[in-house]
């Protein structure tokens, strides 16, 4: 038998050839798509590929990134009265009504967890505090909709059928800025692009946090520091957490701008008078923290935060038990996790700590004598301390520059306006002390060991770079 050779131009004239390759492509073109809905395109090309066949085992990218997570808030609860069928497209038109807000502000769906969702944000926490807004905005006129929308029987009373409405849908969105590692974990056979780090855990634990408070976004005080206009978006402090692994305390605040409008009013009118009672009740002074609770309940009745703490307040007084984290007090004591490994910039952290505690001993005590020196003197000394790391970032092309230049520009701003509410004395020298307390040792420590750390392991892992090429 003899074989007949098939040319090119045969088999690319081929009217059945023809027809096979295309087959062949649109099946491509459907795999493709179909693998782009379970692995983001966007993380794909973060990391330097075309697609997914580029990507090997252990590929990774570290960069900054704001991470945000959200669960619906008694899902459980709401499931046991579906079927199986009604469950899953609750969820599916759930989630798909939450995507095109996450896309929209340039985020990428990490993964699903059941009824929860974790998203990425690699251009900057405006992004994802933009996105979170909108999820909330989205999600409640959803709800109104389904309230609108469902047919309920005429013959019912007027009280069954209120009680037969609808449940609105509530959630709850937690939002923590850090650098995270990004790269490609598994086995021979099973492989899965995610996220390594412990701003991943504080976005979790600050959606957790939502149901105590009974509000839908927090952030912490990392994104806070990472917005470029914070007075952009409506923002108070909610409370301290300690993080594990830190000694230092975080700072958390409430993003309020999806709120009802006469909620967020409120809330906006009453913000100073609740951070006050915050502070005091942190401070122990639940004698001057409860009225001030009180009259902002007065003024808004629905606002959850002020009751629970004034829910503490009134435990505190029958059993003694004090939610804070504790150590809030008039000094920061240089501890050893503050050294960063870089002689220059210890030096001058430890000196800038040493006038930062002058300046709230100051403040706590009410010896006004110096202080303008002392508050002078940081600012100046912080500019040059800024100035020096940022030198350093530029001439190492340090990958997180952005992020670490951002941090010191929030400080600069929010130093300037402590700086004038000491000055003026414009509050309490209590809630002074504390705004110290929450703004300088709670900045430097937290900043300190983690940003700057990052800076200074880059900084180490350069030079022996140029030893071993040298």
């Amino acid at each position: 038998m003899t074989l007949t050779a098939t040319t090119p131009n045969d088999v690319s004239t081929s009217p059945r050839s023809l027809s096979e390759l295309a087959q062949m492509q649109e099946r491509l073109a459907r795999t493709e798509a179909a693998i782009g809905r379970f692995v983001p395109e966007g993380l794909v090309h973060l990391l330097g590929a075309q697609n997914l066949t580029e990507l090997r085992r252990g590929q990774h990218l570290e960069t900054t990134m704001t991470v945000l997570f959200t669960d619906i808030r008694n899902f459980t609860q709401q499931s046991e009265n579906m079927t199986a069928a009604q469950t899953y497209a609750f969820i599916n038109d759930y989630l798909g009504s939450m995507e095109p807000a996450i896309e929209a502000h340039g985020g990428f769906i990490d993964k699903y967890i059941g009824d929860a969702i974790m998203a990425l944000f690699p251009r900057s926490a405006d992004d994802a505090v933009r996105s979170a807004i909108d999820m909330l905005q989205r999600l409640a006129d959803g709800n109104d909709r389904r309230q609108s929308s469902r047919p309920l029987p005429a013959h019912l009373p007027h009280d069954r059928r209120t009680r037969q409405s609808p449940l609105p849908t509530r959630i709850g969105i937690g939002l923590n800025t850090g650098i995270v590692m990004l790269g490609l974990v598994g086995g021979k056979h099973r492989l899965e692009l995610t996220v390594l780090s412990d701003a991943v855990n504080l976005s979790s634990r600050l959606e957790s946090m939502t149901k105590t408070y009974g509000i839908s976004l927090l952030i912490s005080e990392q994104t806070l520091y990472n917005l470029q206009d914070p007075n952009r978006y409506c923002v108070r402090f909610i409370d301290r957490i300690r993080v594990k692994g830190k000694s230092q305390p975080h700072s958390v605040y409430e993003v309020f701008d999806a709120d009802l409008p006469a909620l967020r009013e409120g809330k906006l009118a009453t913000r100073h008078a609740f951070e006050e009672a915050v502070a005091y009740y942190h401070l122990n002074e639940i004698d001057r923290a409860e009225p001030l609770l009180q009259a902002c309940l007065d003024q808004v009745p629905d606002d959850q935060p002020a009751q629970t703490y004034l829910s503490r307040c009134r435990e505190y007084r029958a059993t003694g038990i004090h939610h804070a984290t504790g150590e809030v007090g008039s000094e920061l004591v240089w501890r050893d996790e503050f050294l960063v490994g870089n002689t220059l910039i210890d030096g001058q952290h430890q000196e800038l700590l040493a006038h930062i505690n002058d300046l709230a001993a100051k403040v706590s005590t009410g010896d006004l004598v110096g202080i303008d020196d002392v508050m002078r003197f940081i600012g100046q000394y912080v500019t040059m301390h800024f100035e020096t790391e940022e030198a350093m970032m530029h001439r190492l092309n340090y990958p997180h520059l952005a992020a670490h230049v951002q941090e010191h520009r929030s400080f600069t701003q929010r130093y300037l306006r402590l700086a004038d509410d000491i000055a003026q004395q414009r509050h309490a020298r209590l809630y002074l002390g504390f705004q110290i307390q929450l703004f300088l040792f709670d900045w430097f420590a937290n900043h300190t060991t983690r940003t700057d750390r990052y800076l200074t392991r880059f900084i180490a892992s350069q030079a022996g770079s140029t030893a071993v090429s040298a």
